[in-house]
């Protein structure tokens, strides 16, 4: 959602419109990475694995 805001606009109504942008940044939920740490197991060292995928790329 956008908010226009016009030249002249007065500076009770531009808080009332931040006030409003504000509160809905807030209310958005935010990611959780812990919930996923350690859910991938791997059979092979992750050192390893990582070397070759990085060699993979040449």
């Amino acid at each position: 959602m956008a908010t226009v805001v016009k030249k002249g606009t007065s500076k009770k109504i531009l808080k009332t419109l931040w006030k409003k942008a504000a509160s809905k940044r807030i209310a958005k939920k935010e990611f959780d990475a812990h919930k996923y740490c350690g859910s991938v197991k791997f059979k092979e060292d992750g050192l390893i694995l990582q070397k070759k995928w990085r060699d993979e790329w040449q």
